[in-house]
Formats: structure tokens, C-alpha cells, sequence
């Protein structure tokens, strides 16, 4: 059985990993198999993003899109608004929020993994971003002031998260009231087989640690959310015809908002 500490170390190791091979310190694919992203073909950031987000990224940006998702196209966000963005990699949706809340605005991106900190650091100023910052610490408990932030984005991360609730929970402690919450992650259709709930390969890949639609969305809404939105979509496995595949059947993209009541 691999429990909470373990899966959280795992990750955290294996996504360090990730980072210093985009820094150069390892092989030059910075997109192994066994990342949210499961191919070269899906870490393309035009896979996920319009030319025009993408204008003006450096490869050490674009190359580190690895979410399945793009919860900035969808968050509606305004100049002068404070973003918090949860498992902010490589930093490519805290600089694309970044464009959108202005100057006026704010962006703090969080990660649990130094590596990445240290890399959308080095980003941000190849990017010339101002308005942003990146803090290391865990989803499950955020080194966030109490309702200091206007929206929370996310890209297939909290399913990484083995607990849900207390990432929800810290996400609405820190939620200004009326505030809200966009989520790009990967759920499940229907029950996972026992054996990928314990495979350390399914984890990092964003598989074991999805959730059934159903839990995950009325955990959303124990927490005290209000107004939810959802659209759904059938995932694609990006891989070959192979036996990982199958473990895919169950997994749909799913979008979110919801609403802290103000």
C-alpha cells in the first residue's frame, strides 16, 4: 500500500526530475511517459494553447506544458485581480494570467517541488514578468494569507493531491469572499481497478489519484463552494495502442467553477 507521505514524495521527486531536465541537467526531453502529460505529442503546448498565448514564451515555458487543460482561457480573469495558481510547474499559466490581471494585478504561482520554483523563477525573468511571484509549499497547506485571493486556477494537479478535501478546504480559507475557482483536471467514469490505485507510475501519470466525477465534485461543494459549473470531455489517450491504454478508459478532462458565496 503506498500511503499519503509516500505518494507525496513521489511525486515531488519525480517532477523534480522533470524540472532539471528542462534546465539542462539530464536528457533533453523534459516530457517523460510518466508525467500528467504521457507523450512528446501531448506536452505541445499547441496542444493545449492558442499561438497567440503562446507568443513570446521561451521553449523553457512552453515545453513545460504539461497540464491537460488551459484554465486561463476560461477564468474570466480582470486587470487588477489576484490569481493564485495551484502546482504552477514550469510557470506557463501564471504568465498567461499574468498578461490578463495587468499590472494593477497579481500572480502567485505554488509548488511543492524546489526545482520548479527555481525554474519558473529563472522564466519569469527571461518572460520580464513584475506582476508575479512563486511560492514553495503544498497545496494541502497553502503559505497563503486568509482571503487574499480573487481566483484559483489549477491544471491537472489537485488529482496528484491524496487529500482533496483539505486542498478544497485551504482553497476556499484563502478565497476572498465572492471569489472563485477554475479548475482544468482529469476524473474518472467508473471505479479504477485496485492494482493502478497502487501503482506508483499511475500516480505521477494523474491517474491514480483521480477521482470518480461524482466524488470529486460533491467534495467541492462539502467544502462550502457554491455555483458549480462543469463541462466534461472524453480524454484521449495520447499514446500508442498498448496496454497503458486500457487504464485510460475510465478518464475524462473535466473543467470547473465554482464560488466562494460572498
Amino acid at each position: 500500500m503506498i500511503d499519503k507521505k509516500g505518494i507525496k514524495e513521489i511525486v515531488r521527486r519525480r517532477y523534480g526530475e522533470i524540472a532539471a531536465k528542462a534546465k539542462g541537467e539530464g536528457a533533453t526531453s523534459c516530457c517523460p511517459s510518466s508525467s500528467c502529460c504521457t507523450s512528446e505529442e501531448a506536452c505541445s503546448a499547441l496542444a493545449l494553447y492558442s499561438p497567440q498565448d503562446l507568443y513570446g514564451l521561451p521553449s523553457s515555458v512552453t515545453e513545460m506544458a504539461m497540464g491537460c487543460g488551459n484554465p486561463t482561457a476560461i477564468a474570466g480573469l480582470k486587470p487588477g485581480e489576484v490569481v493564485l495558481d495551484l502546482g504552477s510547474g514550469g510557470g506557463i499559466d501564471v504568465f498567461l494570467a499574468a498578461r490578463q490581471v495587468g499590472p494593477t494585478g497579481k500572480v502567485i504561482g505554488l509548488d511543492m517541488t524546489r526545482e520548479m520554483i527555481d525554474l519558473a523563477q529563472k522564466n519569469a525573468q527571461k518572460v520580464g514578468a513584475q506582476n508575479v511571484e512563486f511560492r514553495l509549499g503544498e497545496m494541502e497547506d497553502m503559505p497563503i494569507e486568509d482571503e487574499s485571493i480573487d481566483v484559483i486556477i489549477s491544471n491537472c494537479v489537485i488529482n496528484l493531491s491524496p487529500d482533496k478535501d483539505r486542498v478544497f478546504s485551504e482553497a476556499y480559507r484563502v478565497l476572498r469572499p465572492g471569489g472563485r475557482m477554475m479548475i482544468s483536471d482529469l476524473v474518472t467514469e467508473g471505479d479504477l481497478p485496485p492494482v493502478v490505485r497502487q501503482s506508483v507510475e499511475a500516480w505521477v501519470g494523474c491517474v491514480a489519484g483521480a477521482l470518480d466525477k461524482r466524488d470529486y465534485l460533491e467534495k467541492i461543494e462539502a467544502t462550502g463552494f457554491v455555483d458549480l459549473k462543469t463541462r466534461v470531455e472524453e480524454f484521449t489517450y495520447p499514446g500508442g495502442a498498448d496496454a497503458e491504454e486500457e487504464i485510460y478508459q475510465w478518464v475524462v478532462h473535466i473543467d470547473v467553477e465554482a464560488h466562494k458565496p460572498a
